[in-house]
């Protein structure tokens, strides 16, 4: 009685909560088919994926980069993607140096080549380190992109494209993001045949550039 009367309303409250955000979510989350096509792309193309955010998101970053390199359901080569949070040397030093806010743009000037894609998370859109290594990667010539919560933000003001859950609640916006970098890796995974040799077709260039079909 107890856990249904008290518990119970925790778990309802939470996943009604979820429910309605991820409703709300569903037309922004379109353009990851997009973003998975460019991607695919950019890796079978030899260019590499970097990814980088704080705390849950820093998480966030290393379970993407893990699905790419490693897989995501069938067996198939390995992508290049890095996740900026992982080297703890690299990190420690460059904040004990340089200040914590370098520690992605940093990282991001070392790795990063005009091409690549660079994806920043951030539940709130306002991470400092972030908004600096976003604009390292856009003068470098990267593909700039976020994961962020809802408009309007920095981050997603900062990047070349954005894709924001309309959510202030950090938990909400961790879980869509997390479905949101399986759906990424889905529509990479389906992507690749057509990337790997072929060049892009009318279609395909009008789609990576952001254009209706």
């Amino acid at each position: 009685m107890y856990v249904d009367s008290i518990d119970g309303k925790v778990i309802r409250s939470h996943l009604r909560r979820l429910q309605q955000t991820a409703s709300a979510f569903e037309p922004e989350a379109g353009k990851l088919a997009r973003w998975g096509l460019v991607l695919a792309r950019t890796l079978i193309g030899g260019g590499r994926l970097l990814i980088a955010g704080n705390g849950g998101s820093a998480a966030q970053a290393q379970h993407l980069a893990a699905e790419f390199v490693g897989k995501l359901r069938e067996d198939r080569i390995p992508l290049s993607a890095i996740a900026l949070t992982a080297d703890t040397c690299g990190v420690t030093a460059i904040a004990n140096d340089y200040g914590y806010g370098h520690v992605f743009a940093r990282q991001v000037r070392a790795h990063g080549q005009p091409g690549d894609v660079l994806l920043l998370i951030s539940t709130s859109g306002r991470s400092p380190n972030l908004l600096e290594a976003a604009d390292t990667g856009r003068a470098l010539g990267m593909r700039t992109w976020a994961f962020s919560g809802d408009r309007p933000n920095p981050l997603a003001e900062r990047c070349a494209e954005a894709l924001a859950v309309p959510s202030n609640d950090t938990q909400i916006v961790q879980e869509l993001h997390l479905a949101a970098a399986h759906l990424l890796c889905e529509y990479v995974d389906a992507a690749l045949p057509r990337a790997h040799g072929a060049p892009p077709s009318p279609v395909e260039l009008r789609v990576m550039a952001g254009a209706p079909r």
